[in-house]
């Protein structure tokens, strides 16, 4: 099995997840390298990513593993003849072998950035940063059985604000896997309890990935 490292950025974060699956699959047939298929009565292409990634979301750390089939191509030149095939906003920067195994993976660096047409609120920064420093901090997260409340301050494990003119930018290392943080939730927090400090337009980014033991992971 092969692993791929890309990033999806611009115009590519309003593709789906589906979409994206999709756009791979195409992109290796047109790059001339086949992808061998599960066995079974409907057999699918091998290829999978890591972490689905919301609409939206900005990444530099995605995650894709896949197996051809045929001849072996060297892993610079499949990383070359897939991003001739690939759109724009959706670059491979890194193909290699004998990528860690996913249940490995359990910490992600994000950023979320608030932007306010009319320049940040007077004492907005504070306020956020005294929200993120509370001992429990619950927002609601939709579940396989609907919606139920999650405290989000155990899966923080380091927080920074930053402001600058219009934007406050949080960079936050969190969990992605059990228990699972979703970025987007970090707003959610602040909506719901500072409702008054509602940005105008937040963007999302994941930044890197983690083991247990904040080791950078691949």
């Amino acid at each position: 099995m092969l692993r791929a490292l890309f990033e999806k950025r611009g115009k590519a974060v309003w593709i789906s997840h589906l979409d994206l699956m999709r756009l791979f699959q195409r992109a290796f047939k047109r790059a001339g390298l086949p992808l061998t298929h599960t066995q079974g009565f409907n057999p699918r292409p091998s290829v999978s990513i890591a972490l689905p990634l919301s609409v939206g979301v900005e990444s530099r750390c995605e995650l894709l593993d896949f197996a051809l089939d045929g001849a072996m191509v060297p892993c610079d030149e499949i990383c070359q003849r897939l991003n001739d095939a690939l759109v724009d906003g959706v670059r491979v920067l890194e193909v290699y072998e004998d990528g860690r195994k996913l249940k490995e993976l359990s910490l992600l660096r994000c950023s979320v950035s608030f932007e306010y047409d009319s320049g940040i609120p007077d004492g907005a920064g504070e306020r956020i940063r005294a929200l993120f420093g509370r001992d429990s901090l619950i927002v609601e997260k939709k579940g396989k059985n609907g919606i139920v409340e999650q405290d989000i301050i155990p899966m923080i494990k380091s927080f920074a604000l930053s402001c600058k003119t219009d934007t406050i930018t949080i960079e936050a290392l969190i969990c992605c896997q059990n228990p699972t943080l979703n970025p987007m939730q970090l707003s959610a927090a602040v909506e719901r309890y500072l409702p008054e400090l509602r940005p105008d337009l937040v963007k999302y980014s994941r930044i890197e990935l983690y083991d247990q033991n904040e080791n950078v992971f691949r």
